[in-house]
């Protein structure tokens, strides 16, 4: 057995499980067989004492027959309508095999503003951590039926992760329809190398994912590799899997040589950095130079206006914002301490000018060091 696979799940205590669309559904709907074994299995893991989040897709693959609509639908009306149809079939294919197990499983339905939004964030979790006290296992989709594209989440496989943050899960389980990662298309490329162990979501690694997508869900291999890096930002492995094979979490939690695990940062964040890191949507970008990303990446630093080049985008005291080097590669997620407009006006002059160039001060820095997250580990990197 693998000695990193054998240390993670040798801790395993609180799982998100992620199934996909494709696992669960076919060109006809929901594949009620497939759903009842994932929910036997699930149940068979909550008595080993091991706590399940399930983040489950397949509401509008189960809808959208009843409206008619061939493949994945169009608009976000179509979505919703048919979401609104599939989401309690999905729930009662779940409820009667939890039922027949003497298990309670509960609907959580979340669209990105409930994360994004502070409060609303902490309440979604003290919820999750009550049912799962309460020994109910809690699932959740995106809320689809009143989603708009300015919120949503736009696949299963980020809500994932935000949720295994969330939840200060110790694994991300991505239940797919391929056995995990290749370094190519298997489906076309005869050569394409599967890769058991990935220490790190590199630009390299996920350029090997493609922009495929299936035709039932919105996600991709690419959507499952950001997943794994946001959660990784985390301090929480992904594993990805085969989520049609038969017996695979079973085989998961026991050490089997499965699926492609991804490898989690060496510390966790703290919960507020997780939050911004992961919950938050940025809205616009602070370019700085050579010097100010030295200082935030290298000492530490906060992002002082001295530093800024430029800005781009709109965005108001309190948002998050990308932090980019000079040509506008990220490097950093941060709350901004001013707007957009103030921050162009700012830009580039010292501290002590501030008051006297807007009126006021809300404080020297533009972006605090303790409301910054780093998104990747060297100037290096970044200058790559």
């Amino acid at each position: 057995m693998n000695t990193v696979r054998k240390d993670i799940l040798r801790q395993l205590k609180r799982v998100v499980i992620k199934v996909g669309s494709g696992v669960i559904s076919t060109a006809e709907g929901l594949d009620a067989v497939m759903v009842a074994q994932l929910a036997d299995d699930i149940c068979d893991l909550c008595e080993r004492g091991i706590e399940v989040v399930l983040v489950s897709s397949g509401a509008v693959a189960a809808g959208r027959n009843s409206l008619g609509i061939e493949g994945r639908p169009k608009t976000i009306p179509q979505k919703q309508a048919a979401a609104a149809i599939g989401q309690p079939r999905i729930m009662r294919a779940y409820k009667g095999v939890f039922e027949r197990r003497k298990r309670v499983a509960a609907q959580v339905l979340l669209t990105r503003d409930d994360l994004s939004n502070r409060r609303r964030y902490l309440n979604a979790h003290n919820t999750l951590e009550t049912l799962l006290e309460y020994g109910v296992t809690p699932i959740v989709n995106e809320n689809d039926t009143v989603v708009v594209e300015e919120i949503r989440f736009g696949d299963n496989d980020n809500l994932s992760a935000q949720v295994a943050s969330l939840m200060e899960a110790d694994l991300l389980l991505i239940l797919s329809d391929v056995d995990g990662f290749y370094d190519g298309d298997p489906s076309c490329d005869k050569d394409a190398k599967f890769l058991p162990l990935i220490e790190r979501v590199t630009p390299e690694v996920m350029a090997m994912a493609g922009s495929s997508r299936g035709t039932l869900g919105t996600g991709g291999m690419q959507t499952k590799l950001q997943a794994a890096q946001k959660a990784g930002l985390a301090g929480i492995p992904t594993l990805i899997v085969n989520g049609r094979a038969p017996g695979i979490l079973r085989r998961v939690v026991e050490g089997q040589e499965v699926g492609s695990l991804f490898l989690a940062s060496t510390s966790k964040l703290k919960a507020r950095k997780r939050w911004i890191a992961l919950s938050l949507q940025p809205g616009g970008k602070i370019l700085l130079d050579e010097g100010a990303v030295r200082a935030v990446v290298d000492s530490g630093k906060s992002l002082l206006p001295t530093g800024i080049v430029a800005v781009e985008g709109e965005f108001e005291r309190g948002d998050a914002v990308h932090i980019c080097d000079r040509n506008g590669a990220p490097f950093a997620i941060g709350v901004a301490n001013y707007n957009d407009v103030e921050l162009g006006q700012i830009k580039g002059h010292r501290c002590a000018e501030i008051e006297q160039i807007l009126g006021y001060q809300y404080r020297d820095e533009a972006v605090y060091r303790n409301d910054l997250v780093l998104i990747c580990d060297t100037v290096e990197e970044i200058d790559a």
